[in-house]
């Protein structure tokens, strides 16, 4: 049974961080996808918008037992109870109400129009997957980039928040044309973001955690998936997948004594 427009789901994200090479393709995909503006000078990291951004992480050992893995970090689109006892944290701090989870598809979301840049959403992301636009949009013209701003994504302006959306236009475009089909479901293929679709590893895969019979809500079950910072219950959307313990406690930000190995079976 495939999502129906009027159900309720929860769209997460799985992240194979054994598969991930580190290519960035999905941090180019990303910005390419949302027109997420440039600077002439992106060395300043501190102002650089990048809206999936990726780490690199090692086990801290010596060559030749050094390991090294790639680590993407969107959104996490934390989730809500449900009873309205638990909102995401940049939620509960917007005094403009520019900020939002759909209580549909759990997508949280960001109106820019209605964005006053007092950035308390940023401070209360415990991510750090908000970013504040210090200037106004720069394509420059010269190097063609203009060409390839999307119609579907309005550019931000200078003194807004913004952050991935889980390519939220895309949904809306899976909306129309199953409306135009005289359809009440959109196929799982249907509404993808262009992080997962660029991977050329495959290690993002998106789709609806409630639905049992898409990919996501199955690879959540493994014993080597886990999200960050769970003990801070924000209930993120976003899963990774590592089978080597070592990436799963410097990625997860465990505190001493907290990690628990996986216990894998023998023979």
């Amino acid at each position: 049974m495939e999502q129906k427009q009027g159900d309720t789901c929860r769209y997460g994200m799985v992240i194979d961080l054994d598969k991930c090479t580190g290519c960035g393709t999905c941090m180019v995909a990303c910005a390419a996808e949302n027109n997420v503006s440039v600077r002439p000078d992106q060395t300043d990291k501190e102002r650089t918008i990048t809206w999936m951004k990726l780490y690199k992480i090692t086990n801290g050992k010596e060559f030749p037992h050094t390991e090294v893995s790639y680590f993407p970090r969107p959104c996490m689109h934390c989730d809500e109870d449900g009873r309205g006892h638990h909102q995401p944290s940049c939620v509960l701090v917007c005094v403009a109400t520019a900020t939002k989870i759909n209580h549909n598809t759990g997508i949280v979301s960001q109106i820019y129009t209605r964005c006053i840049g007092c950035r308390y959403c940023q401070a209360a992301c415990p991510y750090g997957a908000r970013y504040f636009n210090w200037w106004d949009g720069y394509f420059p013209k010269g190097k063609g980039l203009e060409r390839y701003l999307s119609p579907e994504v309005s550019p931000r302006m200078r003194g807004v928040v913004e952050k991935c959306t889980f390519c939220h236009h895309r949904l809306m475009r899976a909306k129309t044309k199953a409306y135009a089909e005289d359809r009440t479901e959109i196929e799982e293929h249907e509404y993808t973001t262009a992080c997962a679709d660029a991977c050329p590893a495959q290690a993002i895969t998106f789709g609806d955690l409630n639905n049992p019979e898409h990919k996501v809500s199955q690879l959540i079950k493994s014993p080597d998936a886990f999200r960050l910072l769970e003990r801070l219950n924000t209930k993120p959307k976003v899963y990774y997948i590592s089978t080597k313990d070592w990436v799963r406690k410097l990625a997860d930000n465990y505190l001493p004594g907290e990690f628990k190995p996986v216990t894998r079976a023998t023979g």
